[in-house]
Formats: C-alpha cells, structure tokens, sequence
C-alpha cells in the first residue's frame, strides 16, 4: 500500500446516512457490508475528527475482512448536538447503534478518545462486545504537563458564553494536529472540523483530562488487540505500555509514528489495524485476573 496523506482531494469514502437512536437523537454513520456473515467491526474516532477523518483509510482494507460502521460522536462531525458532553453518553450512543442496526455483537475500536468510549462500551454494555480494538490511547489523559495545560485551557474555555475563543480552538486542533498534517494546507479535513460543535469539543477535552479506567480495564474478558504508537507524544507510547500491562493476554501491535499516524503514514497503520482485528476474531476469550 502506497503512504497517503491529506490533501486537497476529498477520498472515496463509504454510504453514509443519518440514524436516529431512539430517545438520544440523530448521528451521522458509514458502513460497508463486508463479506457475508462477517463479524462487525465499530469504528471510534478521537478527540477533534470525525469518523471520516480518522478512518478514511481504513473503511475498504478492513471491509475486505469485515462489515464496518463507523460513527461521529456527539458534538463532532455530523454527530448528534447534545449537551453536556460525557463519554458514557458515547459509549451508550455506540450501543444504541449497535441495537438500531440490528446487529450482534460487535468489535468496537477506539483510536485516541475512541478508546475510552471503546473500553466504557465494554463496561456498559458487556453482551453488545465481541472483542475489543485500542489504537494510540490509555487508561488515563491527565499525566503529562502538556495534557494539564490543554486540560485547564478547556476547563476555562468552557466558561466563556457564547462560540469557544480563537485560543482554545487553536489548542484543541493542534492536540490532534488536524490543522498541521502538511503544514497547514486547505484539505477536504477542515470541511469535516468547520462542522464541529466546538462548545462540546471543549466539554470532551474537559472529559478526556477526568477519564481513568485504572480500576477495572484489568477486568475485560473479551479478546483486545493495542496498536501503539511508537513515537507518540499526544497520547504518550509509555501509557500506551502502561495500557498494555493491565490487559490480560492482550495481542500488540507496534507501529512506527506519532499520533497522526493513522492518517500521514496509513501504509504503517492500516495493515497492523487490520491484523489487529483479525487476531481479536481468532483468539479465545481472556480470563481477567
């Protein structure tokens, strides 16, 4: 597969539609059928995109193996506008997907703040989870100085009434690099980021910086596979490890580059995400500890 990036050229991307959830509202959702009989994979994305943006390359590699529905999460995207912002929200708009569209249990897989709402999923809603996916994320977000600092920015962006200022739109975009791809450039991305709800894009941030699974990711009893970033200095590679450590008999994968990765070297990241997912389909169900 040839590495990829951003540009001006919007990808081919899947059907999508609109789906209501009944009693929560209306989001935005992509599928690909996949073979017949195929397990489904649920595709989370992080904090900033969009199902689009994270996943561009991902949808036809994985639909080879695969049925696969990705969504936009409240507040991103084309995703339901509902206040405030909680990833338990997510987790049970996820499962009210699940249910919507008929289906049986799912892999659901989470990339960055994807994870989280991946591993809540799990909690939640045990008997909706196949198996699990966690790709450049963690148990916790509030370590570093970096994440407090950008932490505290959305704590008190949150305050200002009215749209969220130029500064915390300027730090929420660089946490995920959406803007920097190739320096800046015009890209089809930034028509998916001008649709965000930027008040709950700041209620997300503020619900990363809480978000610690420490206390129980020991306990999921269904297949995981981590895709950890190597260089990562958004979601650090040693909370990753950390993440890692905690699962049992969790299957790994390594993929050289920083939290980007998924979208400026998808000829790294994809092949090990589809790997990934294929492993979670073959392994046995774990025994927690």
């Amino acid at each position: 597969m040839n590495e990829t990036h951003f540009d001006n050229r919007t990808p081919v991307l899947p059907d999508g539609r609109y789906v209501w959830l009944p009693g929560r509202g209306t989001t935005f959702v992509r599928e690909l059928a996949g073979p017949e009989g195929a397990p489904t994979i649920l595709l989370l994305h992080g904090w900033t995109a969009t199902a689009d943006l994270n996943w561009f390359a991902c949808f036809a590699p994985l639909a080879k193996h695969f049925r696969v529905v990705a969504l936009d999460h409240r507040g991103h995207g084309r995703g339901m506008r509902a206040h405030p912002f909680r990833l338990t929200d997510c987790a049970d708009d996820a499962a009210a997907l699940v249910r919507e569209l008929g289906l049986d249990r799912v892999i659901p897989v989470g990339y960055s703040m994807g994870g989280p709402i991946a591993q809540l999923m799990w909690q939640r809603h045990p008997d909706l989870v196949a198996g699990i996916g966690l790709c450049a994320t963690s148990c916790t977000f509030s370590g570093t100085v970096r994440e407090r600092a950008l932490f505290r920015a959305a704590a008190g962006a949150s305050l200002v009434a009215g749209p969220v200022g130029v500064a915390a739109q300027s730090a929420l975009h660089v946490w995920n690099g959406w803007r920097n791809r190739r320096g800046g450039d015009m890209w089809w991305g930034l028509d998916e980021i001008a649709r965000h709800d930027l008040a709950a894009i700041v209620e997300a941030g503020r619900e990363l910086g809480r978000f610690d699974s420490r206390s129980w990711i020991g306990g999921v009893d269904v297949p995981v596979a981590v895709v950890v970033t190597d260089a990562d200095d958004v979601v650090p590679t040693p909370r990753q490890r950390d993440l890692v450590s905690r699962l049992v008999n969790p299957i790994v994968k390594v993929v050289h580059g920083g939290h980007a990765v998924c979208t400026t070297h998808t000829d790294r990241f994809v092949p090990a995400l589809v790997d990934a997912c294929l492993d979670v389909c073959r392994q046995p169900v774990a025994v927690a500890a």
